[in-house]
């Protein structure tokens, strides 16, 4: 059975679409059969590829992103994804605020899933350089590794 996973930031460019990459990397290397997108909880990037700072960290670390397009978290996502896992506790408060009541998807911040690092956000590198890209791709790799452990484990 195919696991449904949906990673979430704000915009939608950076750190959710790096953590998909990272997920679907470690999934297939696995050989776990996942089903894995990102969204945002703004709209305002809607239809943009991925930040090329973005596609430059996952491309170094052998990781095309260029076909990712951001799109906005909808209602229909809370009943199709088993997963929507956040970069930040304001995402996941948004996160939970349209959360309809007959959701089926479980709701996290994506490094809950690393021992020690429960409640941590992933580091927003918007408005940094390159180092702050490299920061974010080492944590979404390491919230990507756990939560496929995770998923390998339940089946």
């Amino acid at each position: 059975m195919k696991t449904a996973v949906l990673f979430v930031c704000l915009g939608n460019i950076c750190r959710s679409p790096l953590a998909e990459a990272a997920f679907r990397a470690e999934a297939e290397r696995r050989g776990l059969e996942v089903e894995a997108d990102s969204a945002g909880t703004g709209d305002w990037h809607a239809g943009d590829p991925p930040d090329r700072r973005a596609c430059r960290v996952a491309a170094r670390n052998g990781v095309d992103v260029t076909q990712l397009r951001a799109r906005q978290v909808t209602a229909a996502d809370f009943l199709r994804f088993d997963h929507i896992v956040a970069m930040d506790r304001q995402n996941l408060a948004d996160l939970r605020r349209l959360r309809p009541a007959d959701a089926r998807a479980r709701l996290s911040l994506l490094l809950d899933h690393v021992a020690g690092r429960e409640g941590q956000a992933v580091a927003d590198p918007y408005y940094g350089g390159e180092a702050h890209f490299d920061e974010t791709w080492s944590d979404v790799a390491a919230g990507a590794r756990a939560l496929a452990d995770k998923i390998a484990a339940a089946r």
